[in-house]
């Protein structure tokens, strides 16, 4: 049997037409007519006036969005704990100091509650956060209202994390377009590729200069190379953005046949007590459900999260658990936190099932038959 992926790349049919136009006019650099098109395009989904720079990766995107909010060595941002790595790992760049908050129910993402107690304590001890990120994970919309509420009540910018989200919603509004930046990515389990890349979504464009200013190694305007500040080498491929202009071509569709597969896993599920599948807490919040998830009762199924990730796997099938939070990473262990359980207790029952765009039918029937073998 063939092994169904998590997530795998899905192309639509036009990248190569995209890629090709750049091998012949020999745009084979960090800018170009396909980088061009791609953050036009990517600007006119997203809407909101919002201003795009192509770069390497989310992960690039992010710190540059901390470089240009002032974050420096010894600095604290405050950062969803439940989340993946490359969240966290660019305030370690600055020298700053994460501290980490814990997620509420709801939306698995950060808690509002724990946000402000985590920055009241702070400024008491004189440690006033530079910085917020917080994170749509899995394609769900976070409690963006209320934190950027509490953002604008205590004067810190908010960088929102919308690698996993992109096209999900909040009372209609693009994901990404809420806070001071945002963060997309394109890597290559996304809900659309460019094999690897990301974007720093941009209230105006004197920002999106000074990102694709430090983005090409911050070369300052000469003849000869001069540079007055540090710089990155983090501009988008032009090659690599014609993939993601034919990506942008099928991004709706992609969206939609992620959101068949959440509903295919409630269809299964419907009637396992113990099992909940993760969905929208109400109607508005608009998931892309780029990784359809799952929690675990084992005290009602009789099966845990593990034992159900070995039973697909024996059918060459791969689930992911949910994302182990930053808080109780070897490498972040010494750093504050704020919060109870929640994201911890996710962690230890829960499961990413396979959630391609390019599932078919016999691979729906493949999971489903694993699945029902522990029922």
């Amino acid at each position: 049997m063939n092994k169904i992926w998590l997530s795998s790349p899905h192309m639509g049919g036009t990248e190569m037409s995209y890629m090709q136009e750049a091998y012949d006019s020999n745009w084979i650099a960090p800018l170009g007519p396909n980088v061009t098109a791609f953050e036009e395009a990517l600007e006119k989904y997203v809407k909101e006036e919002a201003i795009v720079a192509c770069l390497a990766s989310g992960t690039s995107a992010l710190h540059l969005a901390l470089i240009m909010a002032g974050v420096t060595s010894g600095d604290t941002v405050l950062c969803q704990s439940f989340t993946f790595s490359a969240s966290a790992n660019p305030i370690r760049y600055q020298g700053a100091n994460p501290v980490f908050i814990d997620s509420e129910i709801t939306t698995w993402n950060m808690c509002p509650v724990a946000l402000e107690e985590a920055i009241k304590d702070q400024i008491v001890q004189g440690k006033k956060p530079k910085a917020i990120i917080v994170v749509h994970l899995y394609g769900m919309p976070a409690k963006i209202a209320e934190i950027c509420t509490i953002a604008n009540e205590y004067d810190i910018l908010l960088i929102e994390d919308a690698a996993e989200a992109l096209g999900s919603t909040y009372k209609g509004r693009k994901c990404g377009t809420f806070g001071d930046f945002g963060i997309l990515s394109f890597n290559g389990n996304k809900i659309i590729t460019t094999s690897g890349g990301g974007a720093l979504v941009c209230k105006n464009e004197e920002s999106k200069k000074r990102a694709i200013y430090l983005a090409t190694q911050a070369r300052d305007i000469a003849a000869h190379f001069q540079h007055s500040e540090v710089g990155y080498n983090y501009r988008m491929s032009n090659v690599l953005a014609g993939i993601g202009r034919g990506q942008m071509e099928v991004l709706d569709k992609h969206i939609g046949l992620r959101r068949a597969n959440q509903q295919f896993y409630k269809k299964i599920f419907s009637e396992v007590p113990g099992i909940t599948v993760f969905e929208e807490p109400n109607a508005a919040y608009f998931s892309n459900h780029w990784l359809s998830s799952i929690t675990i009762d084992k005290t009602k199924t009789g099966f845990s999260r593990e034992d159900l990730r070995l039973s697909l796997w024996e059918d060459i099938i791969e689930s992911r658990p949910l994302w182990k939070p930053m808080h109780l990473q070897p490498v972040f262990k010494n750093c504050a936190y704020y919060g109870e359980q929640i994201a911890e207790t996710l962690f230890e029952n829960g499961l990413c099932l396979p959630s391609g765009s390019n599932l078919t039918e016999e691979d729906r029937m493949r999971i489903e038959s694993s699945i029902r073998k522990l029922f």
